[in-house]
């Protein structure tokens, strides 16, 4: 068995900065109300006609993750792509990534787990290196969610909370004496599947049924047990991080930076406490990005590493709970 090992990231996200303020001009919301709700002030959403995918976006992060590793393109041997806003319904946004890359033949992952992606995306990447399958993984988590928001006041709710973004990391091989990636924990409760998810565009609704009767809302826009999500959130996160301390025989003390999904940040900050976390320890960009779902750890790593709160040998523990329900942690030495 191989090591594996982060040796590159990358971000980004739009130009456009989507302000609690302005949400007050098209819903009834002001930004008071959303900060004491979520944490978040400002979220960035595409421009229509900008030229933004979550297949475009991704490859903007992956070259930059590509670039810091200090890798060709041409040494990459296999790509995993986490959304749940991906360009088309099929094929995945893994091909598009590897097409734009110039990537020749190598095979491209697609997978669904909501804000769970990247950790899972991660959790695929790192047994592919640890088989040596592969030495070197591409994973990228993306998300386009604006377009698909009810941004009128019956669905501030979850409206607000979101934002479109992406962010990449080169899963590589480590050198012999290296830790790098210790372990990932990965799980799942479907029996929850309709407290947070999307029904349409799925098999169950028919293309007659949605020809005949428009948009329903209740299966086109994103639908929420808001309370039930964080109630089962912060104990999930909880067991899942200590699940990953216990592994390796560590404690909380010992991680340098906790990086949760950025959901809420009372739940972030919820897990902190319960944790007897310094704020120093956690690593939270949620008030200027809102949630960008499977991306949000993957853009919150980079920019974690690009401002320098992040350095090698750090212990990093990275975990999130989302729908699914779905939950999982990664804790490795960076």
């Amino acid at each position: 068995m191989h090591t594996a090992k982060i040796s590159g990231a990358g971000h980004y996200v739009p130009e456009r900065i989507v302000t609690n303020d302005y949400l007050a001009t098209i819903m009834d919301t002001n930004d008071e109300w959303i900060k004491e709700r979520t944490g978040i002030s400002e979220r960035r959403w595409v421009e229509n006609g900008d030229g933004n995918t979550a297949a475009t976006m991704g490859t903007k992060a992956a070259k930059k993750a590509i670039a810091q590793s200090g890798l060709e393109t041409s040494d990459i041997g296999h790509i995993v792509f986490a959304t749940i806003s991906p360009d088309y319904y099929f094929p995945g946004c893994g091909v598009q990534v590897q097409e734009s890359l110039d990537m020749g033949t190598i095979g491209a992952t697609d997978i669904r787990n909501a804000c769970s992606g990247f950790i899972y995306a991660m959790s695929i990447a790192d047994a592919f290196v640890k088989s040596g399958t592969y030495q070197h993984v591409l994973v990228v988590a993306s998300e386009l969610q604006s377009p698909f928001l009810d941004k009128t006041t019956r669905g501030r709710n979850v409206s607000v909370i979101f934002g479109d973004g992406a962010g990449a990391v080169i899963v590589s091989k480590a050198n012999k004496g290296e830790k790098g990636i210790m372990s990932c924990h990965t799980h799942a409760q479907g029996k929850h599947k309709e407290e947070l998810t999307m029904k349409g565009f799925g098999t169950q609704h028919w293309i007659g049924e949605l020809l005949e009767n428009g948009i329903d809302p209740d299966i086109h826009y994103p639908q929420m047990n808001g309370n039930f999500v964080f109630k089962n959130a912060v104990v999930r996160f909880e067991q899942v991080i200590g699940e990953a301390l216990k592994k390796n025989d560590m404690t909380s003390d010992q991680i340098d930076c906790l990086i949760p999904h950025q959901a809420n940040l009372r739940i972030a900050q919820f897990i902190q406490k319960r944790m007897g976390l310094r704020d120093d320890q956690v690593f939270n960009n949620i008030q200027k990005y809102g949630n960008t779902t499977g991306a949000s750890i993957a853009i919150a790593f980079s920019e974690a590493i690009e401002t320098g709160v992040v350095k090698r040998g750090d212990i990093i523990c990275m975990a999130a709970f989302g729908a699914g329900f779905t939950w999982g942690s990664v804790l490795m030495e960076y």
